[in-house]
């Protein structure tokens, strides 16, 4: 039989088994409004009832980025909520292996980030260009443009002249739209007197000389803003990685050490 001496000596902690559970459960959650919100999302643009349209937008769809978060954080919530509760040790590696992964992934990006600069910058330029190109194909992509110009100040890529890559917004003689030669009312700066947002500022705004052009508009481009934003907010980005980091080396420490004590209270019963 096994005395209570022996018991004592293997026991899974309860502190470590909970707080996984609780941190879990509520990460679960919110993976779960994640994909909530994206299928929503998607349902409400009529894609669910046709997935091929899924491939349609020239640009970035942003109700990935919903779900891709969502997914990752359903499994990893998911993995590390019932594996804690059920003391189930398959999970618990999982949930360690995938967020090891996901660190990993993560510090990779940090460092071919800073090591590639130019390059990051050019696919910067490449992913936005690109979605200049397909800003009326979607109200979600149009929102997110809308809301990076406004936020740091900036118009297309690296210019206003960005926005001629744009169907409607380009110069060219056979353009019929009203907004030809024009930016989006995200471009323009604002004026503190106005409580409504004048959609229609932006209109013919690139047909005025270039000096002109800065009293109606942001000039610079969302590149060198973001560059800029970067830099003057730099401690804060770091602070905020270098946070997520410890925390995911946190969580992989205690689910290894949950994972130690379950196989040690196991052992001790074999040997019983």
């Amino acid at each position: 039989m096994m005395s209570g001496k022996h018991y004592k000596g293997h026991e899974v902690s309860c502190c470590i088994k909970y707080f996984i559970f609780g941190f879990n459960i509520i990460f679960w959650l919110l993976g779960v409004a994640f994909l909530g919100i994206g299928l929503w999302a998607w349902s409400e643009k009529g894609v669910l009832s046709n997935i091929s349209s899924i491939t349609d937008l020239g640009g970035f769809d942003p109700v990935w980025l919903f779900l891709v978060v969502g997914g990752v954080m359903f499994i990893l919530g998911f993995a590390g909520c019932i594996g804690a509760l059920r003391e189930n040790t398959f999970l618990l590696k999982f949930f360690s292996v995938f967020l090891g992964i996901i660190f990993f992934l993560e510090l990779t990006a940090g460092v071919l980030a800073f090591v590639f600069k130019d390059w990051i910058k050019d696919q910067l330029n490449f992913f936005i260009n690109n979605n200049i190109r397909a800003y009326r194909d979607d109200i979600d992509l149009q929102n997110l443009i809308d809301f990076t110009q406004e936020y740091w100040e900036c118009c297309g890529a690296f210019g206003a002249d960005d926005w001629n890559l744009n169907i409607y917004f380009n110069c060219t003689d056979s353009n019929p739209s009203r907004e030809k030669c024009g930016v989006p009312f995200s471009c323009c700066t604002k004026d503190p007197a106005e409580d409504v947002i004048n959609t229609q500022c932006g209109y013919d705004v690139r047909a005025k000389p270039d000096p002109e052009q800065k009293t109606y508009i942001h000039v610079k481009g969302c590149v060198p803003q973001f560059e800029k934003w970067l830099q003057d907010n730099l401690t804060v980005v770091a602070g905020i990685f270098i946070g997520i980091a410890l925390l995911q080396i946190f969580g992989i420490c205690l689910a290894q050490n949950l994972v130690s004590d379950i196989e040690a209270v196991r052992a001790s019963w074999l040997k019983c």
